[in-house]
């Protein structure tokens, strides 16, 4: 079986990918400002979790889940 034939039959498209992209990019720029940010800075303690918890929660989720409409 091939890659592609393997995730045809979890249901899964190029469109799921390219948001699964977006997520891990998202979830680099949280670390990326975590990491940046000093101690108390407010980049790392409210601007980085909150673009963590968008990445965890809602785009990744969206990626797995996310299915085109087929007009037949």
């Amino acid at each position: 079986m091939t890659a592609n034939k393997f995730f045809q039959s979890l249901g899964l498209t190029k469109t799921n990918l390219y948001i699964f992209l977006i997520a891990l990019a998202v979830l680099v720029v949280g670390y990326i400002f975590m990491a940046v940010g000093k101690t108390y800075d407010v980049l790392s303690l409210y601007v980085s979790p909150i673009i963590l918890t968008i990445g965890y929660v809602v785009i990744l989720p969206m990626s797995i889940l996310y299915k085109r409409n087929k007009s037949e």
